[in-house]
């Protein structure tokens, strides 16, 4: 006896299909005072914009398409309740405009790649030519997506004349995935300006170094650096390399510098 298949006809009748997209859009233009002003805008003759709303007929393939670019949706609207679209959207990056360029593809970042705990990281100052900053940071993930937590050093807030309790220091990222690595985008609470990291695993004994560089989003200056080489060093697991990281972290004179992280930074080459 073959196995009975479920029902699927109401999940596919035309009518209700209709209805859903008309109420959809009804909710969707429910913000713009004039449906006729709305209708110029988006270059649709008002009759027939009239019977999408009443749930009579679907948009052409092109027409549909310019309507969900306009609101900002996708082309569920014909399928699902646009609140249970909106409610399911995976953030600014699945937005249309950008989703096919920086959607899922770049935020799913698997752990074979990058995994989760704690690294030890190491970089020039961009502040003070003569010392490097080592720090410990924090890689976990949430939600689908992998996320970056440390804190800055107070002696770097300090100069900046900036508080130095734990909220002022925290910052956070995204991490995301790139052809030949992985890239990370990071800033502190509140600030208007943030850091873009990128990272390559290095070939190691234990696999579990990369290298790359840091920039900031600061105006050129004489004095001070918008780029350095940088280093991360995954140390979960190793319970006295996380506190002595954790200890150590701020300011760091050159002989301070683990002599792997001294080799992978190569000190004495210029940067490009």
């Amino acid at each position: 006896m073959s196995q009975s298949q479920p029902d699927t006809s109401a999940e596919n009748d035309p009518a209700e299909l209709r209805g859903i997209f008309g109420a959809n859009l009804r909710l969707l233009a429910s913000s713009y005072a004039s449906i006729a002003g709305l209708c110029r805008e988006l270059g649709i003759n008002r009759t027939q914009f009239n019977r999408y709303l009443g749930g009579e007929s679907f948009p052409r393939p092109d027409v549909l398409h310019r309507i969900c670019v306009f609101f900002g949706v996708d082309a569920r609207i014909l399928l699902e309740p646009v609140n249970d679209i909106r409610d399911g959207n995976r953030g600014l990056l699945n937005h249309p405009v950008v989703s096919a360029f920086l959607g899922n593809g770049s935020v799913e970042l698997s752990e074979k790649e990058f995994p989760d705990g704690f690294y030890r990281f190491s970089r020039p100052s961009f502040t003070d030519d003569q010392r490097f900053v080592v720090g410990l940071v924090r890689v976990f993930r949430q939600d689908g997506y992998a996320f970056i937590r440390g804190y800055e050093p107070k002696e770097a807030m300090r100069q900046q004349g900036l508080p130095t309790t734990a909220s002022s220091r925290e910052f956070r990222g995204v991490l995301m995935h790139q052809e030949q690595g992985v890239a990370a985008l990071i800033a502190r609470h509140g600030a208007l300006t943030c850091s873009f990291n990128f990272l390559s695993r290095v070939t190691s004994y234990e696999n579990n170094f990369w290298e790359g560089y840091a920039t900031r989003t600061v105006r050129e200056s004489l004095s001070g650096r918008r780029a350095a080489r940088m280093v991360y060093e995954h140390i979960q697991g190793n319970t006295k390399a996380i506190f002595e990281t954790a200890r150590q972290a701020g300011f760091v004179s050159r002989d301070q510098l683990s002599p792997f992280h001294a080799r992978l930074l190569q000190l004495d080459m210029p940067f490009r």
